[in-house]
């Protein structure tokens, strides 16, 4: 991800927060896959995995979506994507809580990517004034 991004857009601290929040996605949810990737009794899978690629999956969107705010020139592109990062981030924190009702030991890392994902909204709320 860094290697297409401008310089300038790497030193944002919503950016390298973005960063962090994927990389605590990454973990916790490989983390949880151990856990929650057995079958139960009657064959079935547990449902909590699919929350847990979810998690990554959103997270893996923020810093893009940052770029793509950033570099547009039209405030109502950067307000598009500006959404969009909202939108990720309240379904981020709304698939935490779902996971932390899951069966795994992993569970007690999500109040730690809560805690992030508010620092994150802080951050994005004085970023968006800069826009």
């Amino acid at each position: 991800m860094l290697a297409n991004t401008p310089s300038n857009l790497s030193d944002l601290p919503i950016y390298k927060k973005a960063l962090e929040i994927f990389a605590l996605s990454q973990n916790i949810s490989g983390y949880l896959n151990h856990d929650l990737s057995a079958l139960k009794e009657d064959g079935s899978e547990d449902d909590n995995i699919y929350f847990s690629g979810d998690i990554v999956q959103q997270s893996v969107s923020l810093a893009p979506e940052i770029i793509n705010a950033e570099m547009q020139r039209h405030s109502e592109r950067k307000y598009k994507h500006i959404a969009s990062l909202k939108r990720l981030t309240n379904l981020l924190y709304k698939n935490s809580y779902r996971l932390e009702r899951s069966n795994s030991n992993g569970k007690d890392f999500l109040p730690i990517l809560r805690r992030e994902l508010k620092k994150f909204k802080k951050l994005q709320r004085s970023w968006m004034l800069t826009l």
